[in-house]
């Protein structure tokens, strides 16, 4: 999840006259023309609340025309599959359940591949979140010390109870395997409140119960990109990952071995990107640049003489 830009949507860099323009590319056209996946973060990457960018369907019928695959990532696991296809098609993006991964897909496929006696969970997750796990065949235990849960997975629970947040601290005391879908304290809102997101949860049940979870889902862990890679058959040097957050989507594109490319149409800044420990490979105005240079990179290969 990505804080809201304050710029109205535009293909144009995003960021203030006082900002620097983003440095010259560094990644030399081999890195680019390897490129067969392109995974894109989407609040501050490809929209702005519920307006697209103006850059961000000509980029998705380049890489189309180009033959590169694409997928959006979100660390938001409250809302399912279906309803995330439905909000891209209120704003005109049409997309397949194929195309998109959530921090809940994350946490799904690792309590699949780690852990495939962990069918019954107790979890604290919107109902939307819940029913992507059900669709996975996962069970749910109830809030009772008598119905016990293999694991414990902690979300962005929006509908969260006293009650249940007891239950998930006892079942974690109790020393039950423990994840959680993302590490993201806050969601980020236009509104005058603090969304409390699943890290502040996690913090919380910590000091409750002394433990911190078992693995945090969701970017900058790598396992949000090792997903795609396998579900793709792909290599790490073939896919980029695309966001507007140097310290969850470029972390996670270092992680991963994939090449990480910094949009400047959210939250982070040309600044934030120069004193990064791990900077970005590239550092872009929007995503239509990045279509450029991936155009131009193929183009040039197909120049090159034999």
């Amino acid at each position: 999840m990505t804080s809201l830009p304050s710029q109205p949507p535009s293909s144009a860099p995003a960021h203030s006259a006082a900002t620097p323009a983003a440095p010259a590319p560094t990644v030399d056209a081999a890195r680019l023309r390897a490129i067969a996946h392109v995974a894109l973060d989407m609040d501050g990457t490809i929209y702005k609340g519920g307006t697209l960018f103006d850059c961000t369907l000509p980029f998705l019928q380049r890489l189309r025309t180009l033959g590169i695959g694409y997928t959006f990532l979100t660390n938001n696991p409250s809302k399912s599959t279906a309803d995330y296809l439905a909000h891209l098609r209120k704003m005109g993006l049409s997309a397949s359940a194929d195309q998109l991964y959530t921090s809940a897909q994350a946490t799904i496929d690792h309590l699949r591949a780690a852990h495939p006696t962990a069918r019954r969970l107790f979890v604290l997750g919107t109902p939307s979140m819940l029913s992507q796990f059900r669709d996975a065949g996962f069970e749910f235990t109830v809030d009772s010390a008598d119905d016990e849960p293999d694991a414990v997975v902690v979300g962005f629970d929006t509908t969260l109870t006293y009650a249940r947040l007891c239950r998930a601290a006892w079942w974690i005391s109790r020393g039950k395997l423990y994840l959680a879908t993302n590490p993201d304290r806050v969601c980020p809102t236009d509104q005058p409140t603090v969304l409390v997101d699943c890290g502040a949860l996690c913090a919380l049940l910590q000091t409750a119960t002394g433990r911190a979870p078992d693995i945090t889902l969701g970017k900058p862990d790598p396992t949000m990109l090792s997903g795609i890679l396998a579900h793709h058959r792909l290599q790490p040097h073939q896919c980029a990952m695309v966001g507007d957050r140097v310290y969850t989507d470029i972390m996670m594109a270092h992680r991963a071995g994939a090449l990480g490319v910094l949009v400047l149409t959210g939250e982070a800044t040309a600044q934030d990107a120069a004193v990064a420990p791990q900077p970005p490979h590239l550092v872009l105005p929007s995503l239509a640049e990045f279509g450029d240079l991936l155009a131009a990179a193929q183009s040039s290969a197909a120049a090159s003489p034999r």
